[in-house]
């Protein structure tokens, strides 16, 4: 079965306080675990913020790096998941339902993208 990775895409800058709302904390642990009992997901977590990250980029022969946090990026990947579902739609509608648990006021979107397989 083809494995997905879906990228789950913030702005850092609009994030919500600290605390999650434990109506949301509480459908979040309930989609989790439906989708590990579904045996679909493989791994999931969030990320810290980009300001503990570093960005490493290749030109000219030579590696820079830069500390983040990157202020020139509006959308940054604030968290992933690595599941293995029959086909991009099932994919898609786990993701559409992982979506819709983040309160309404929150903007959030999400990549899936199918891993190669070698």
């Amino acid at each position: 079965m083809p494995r997905f990775l879906t990228m789950i895409r913030i702005n850092e800058q609009d994030l919500p306080p600290n605390e999650f709302p434990p109506e949301f904390e509480q459908r979040m642990g309930a989609l989790l675990e439906e989708i590990t009992k579904a045996s679909v997901m493989l791994d999931t977590a969030g990320l810290l913020p980009t300001s503990e990250a570093t960005r490493l980029s290749w030109s000219g022969g030579k590696i820079s790096y830069t500390d983040g946090p990157f202020t020139e990026t509006k959308e940054v990947v604030g968290g992933y998941s690595l599941s293995q579902c029959k086909d991009k739609a099932e994919a898609i509608e786990w993701t559409r339902r992982f979506l819709e648990i983040h309160p309404a006021e929150w903007n959030v979107s999400a990549e899936v993208r199918e891993i190669q397989e070698m």
